[in-house]
Order: C-alpha cells, then sequence, then structure tokens
C-alpha cells in the first residue's frame, strides 16, 4: 500500500473539503457564503499546491494519479450542482462544464490505456482559473451582475475551447506514439537476419 505523502494527503484533504462546501452553501446559515467561499478558495489552493509538491519531490504515485482528477471533478461538480440548486447559475451552464470534465477525462483514460500520457495545456491552466474566479463570484455576489455573467460566458467559452484542445491533443500525441511504435518494430525487423534458403 502506497504512503501517504504530503501531495495525497491534499487531495484527500480536498475530497474531506466537499461536503463542507455543500453543507456551507445550502445550510442558509449566516456567513455561509463566505465559509463557502473560502473553503472552495482553500480546496483549489490544495489543488495546485499538491500538484506543484509532487513534481518538485518527485513523489508522484498511482493514487495522486487517480484521485486527484477525482477530488478536481467532485469539487467543482458540488459546487455547481449546489448553485444551481440556488438559482445563482443556469443549469446548461452547470451541464457544460460538467459535461467537458467528464469527456475529457474518459479521453485522457483511453490515452492512458495506450500508454500514453498527455500533459495539461494552457487553454486547461486557464480553464481552470476562470472557473475558480466564476465560483467564487457566484459564491459571494450571484448572477445578475453585469461582470459575473460576463465571467460565467468567458469560463463556458474558454471550458469549451480547452476541451478542443485536449481532444486533437490526445488524437495528436496517440497518432505520434503509434508511429514510433511503427518504427520501432520495423526497425527491429531490419536488424533481423534474414532467414538461409
Amino acid at each position: 500500500m502506497e504512503q501517504l505523502n504530503l501531495p495525497n494527503a491534499l487531495t484527500v484533504l480536498r475530497i474531506l473539503l466537499v461536503p463542507v462546501l455543500v453543507v456551507a452553501l445550502l445550510q442558509g446559515t449566516k456567513h455561509g457564503d463566505l465559509l463557502a467561499a473560502g473553503v472552495f478558495c482553500l480546496a483549489s489552493f490544495t489543488d495546485l499546491l499538491d500538484g506543484r509538491i509532487a513534481r518538485s519531490r518527485g513523489s508522484i504515485t498511482t493514487f495522486g494519479q487517480l484521485m486527484d482528477p477525482v477530488a478536481d471533478k467532485l469539487l467543482v461538480l458540488a459546487a455547481l450542482i449546489s448553485l444551481v440548486s440556488l438559482g445563482r447559475v443556469a443549469a446548461w451552464v452547470a451541464m457544460v462544464i460538467i459535461a467537458r470534465e467528464f469527456a475529457v477525462t474518459a479521453l485522457r483514460a483511453g490515452a492512458g490505456a495506450q500508454g500514453v500520457v498527455v500533459p495539461a495545456q494552457q487553454w486547461g491552466k486557464w480553464k481552470t482559473a476562470l472557473q475558480v474566479a466564476m465560483v467564487v463570484a457566484l459564491i459571494l455576489v450571484g448572477s445578475g451582475e453585469l461582470w459575473v455573467d460576463l465571467l460565467v460566458y468567458l469560463t463556458v467559452t474558454v471550458t469549451l475551447i480547452s476541451g478542443v484542445d485536449v481532444f486533437f491533443g490526445v488524437r495528436r500525441t496517440v497518432e505520434e506514439a503509434r508511429r514510433k511504435r511503427e518504427e520501432r518494430i520495423a526497425a527491429k525487423a531490419g536488424d533481423e537476419p534474414a532467414p538461409k534458403a
């Protein structure tokens, strides 16, 4: 069993913060929105932190590779569903973002099954930053303000663009990996001595 190192502990913490976020949002208690925004920001910060620590220490584990994206999806899913139920964001916005997240997860899993790792791209980083900003704005301000509505539309747009970018990135990476495999096989076949007549 893998040791629960610091990056993995941060991933587990992020998962444990999800129900706290939902309760803070839906309970309707005094200062609940401030608490929810703080919890969401803290959870988002652990996402940024655990990846950097894992890479800098060379402590990337199977648990982390599996659970880190799961924790991210749970956090965004819980926040969006809660905000939809509160009437602070349209259901279609949540559905577009959630569908993109699951589609990209499936694409990466399919590539991973072929031994291909698809690294995060710049569009994905912008998407994550905008989603965090959008959720925090919707928690603290709600919809109806022009700048919040513009932020929502911008986030949806970048989310879709990043999804398309991942699709073509996965396709390109898988094709390159297949071409390299075929070249290695051809080179190996060329090195083998010809059979005697």
